[in-house]
């Protein structure tokens, strides 16, 4: 589960399909790569990081329960 991704689409108010319709993906490929179930490409996760104000680099570190605002330093999420 990528809860920096849950909790980046929530403190904007989006639902899946919101993230999903935005970053041009299906909302169910949308929900695979928040449940950790796949990764997305670079060019989506460029996509969906627009869309969520995110560092997209984020869905290729290694510890994925890091935060990252384009303006932020890493935070850990509790």
């Amino acid at each position: 589960m990528r809860k920096f991704l849950i909790k980046a689409r929530k403190k904007k108010g989006f639902t899946h399909e919101h993230v999903a319709d935005q970053s041009k993906i299906t909302r169910q490929y949308y929900g695979m790569i928040e449940k950790g179930e796949r990764t997305p490409s670079v060019s989506i996760a460029k996509r969906i990081g627009e869309v969520l104000e995110i560092e997209w680099t984020i869905f290729f570190e290694s510890n994925s329960n890091l935060r990252l605002r384009k303006d932020e330093k890493a935070t850990s999420i509790s």
